[in-house]
């Protein structure tokens, strides 16, 4: 059951840090608003590393090439897929964007049929076909004068993404040689680690103004970055406890919270469309999640 309250926790808090992120973005670029998941995180994660180990000792890390590259190859996909979660808040309001990006839980399931030995009952690939006309509902298709294809393909490319990241998160768990809470532990500070120096080195270059900006808005920023890293916390730790498909299928929950934070923060009215796509994604996730 452990792994059903890890899940809820993450789901809650993404949607807080999907919020922040949506406000940033109309102040701050796209690899801004990317850098600012993770810029503040990385130390809260090396203290919660310290902490499980203080709390119960154990070994290092295997650092071999399987660990190695599916922490590089998370950390990759996870920026690509950030910077187009960014995008479609550009191209859409708050809550259809994160409903599009949640085709990440229907992705996740076909992903972790055909590559990671996970399994759907029929019941459970009924549940995928429902999530799947739920994200072309919230990409307009409702409504043929106003379906625009680039969104619902960026909204699939950034769901591909993320189901990809997630699934060699928890590749590199199991390869680390560490249980949990260690392994999880583990991967979450390399990844975070990694994605800040990468992320800095390309601002750095490219767009010098962005850390005046993400200064300007240090607020938001920090609190992006706090509400990332304990939903990663949850996020990492679920998927080193059960396979990925599971754990984003039952994450859909976030859409729930996604509708109270899009109508107490931000102010959004849903659109009928909208409402009946995100019930769908939730009606999605429990048919996936029953035996």
């Amino acid at each position: 059951m452990t792994w059903i309250f890890l899940t809820i926790f993450a789901a809650f808090m993404q949607s807080w840090r999907n919020a922040l992120q949506s406000k940033l973005s109309a102040h701050v670029s796209v690899a801004g608003v990317t850098l600012a998941r993770f810029i503040v995180a990385s130390p809260i994660a090396a203290l919660y590393l310290l902490s499980l180990y203080r709390y119960q000792a154990a070994a290092l890390p295997d650092f071999n090439p399987a660990f190695i590259g599916y922490i590089v190859g998370a950390s990759v996909v996870q920026i690509v897929a950030t910077g187009l979660m960014v995008k479609l808040f550009k191209m859409n309001n708050f809550a259809v964007g994160a409903g599009l990006a949640k085709s990440e839980a229907l992705m996740a399931a076909i992903l972790g049929v055909m590559f990671f030995g996970s399994a759907l009952s029929l019941l459970g690939w009924f549940g995928v076909f429902i999530g799947a006309i739920a994200v072309l509902l919230l990409s307009g298709i409702a409504n043929v004068k106003h379906f625009n294809l680039g969104t619902a393909l960026l909204g699939l490319a950034c769901g591909t993404s993320f189901a990809l990241s997630s699934s060699w998160i928890r590749e590199a768990s199991l390869n680390s040689g560490l249980s949990f809470p260690h392994s999880a532990a583990w991967v979450l500070v390399l990844i975070i680690s990694l994605q800040t120096v990468m992320l800095c080195f390309y601002i750095a270059l490219k767009e010098r103004d962005t850390f005046a900006k993400m200064w300007q808005h240090k607020g938001t920023t920090t609190a992006v970055s706090v509400c990332s890293c304990l939903g990663s916390i949850g996020w990492f730790s679920a998927m080193s406890l059960q396979h990925v498909a599971y754990v984003k299928t039952l994450g859909q929950i976030e859409v729930f919270f996604t509708i109270m934070v899009s109508i107490l923060l931000l102010k959004q009215p849903l659109k009928r469309q909208d409402t009946a796509g995100l019930v769908l994604i939730a009606l999605a996730a429990i048919l996936v999640m029953l035996p």
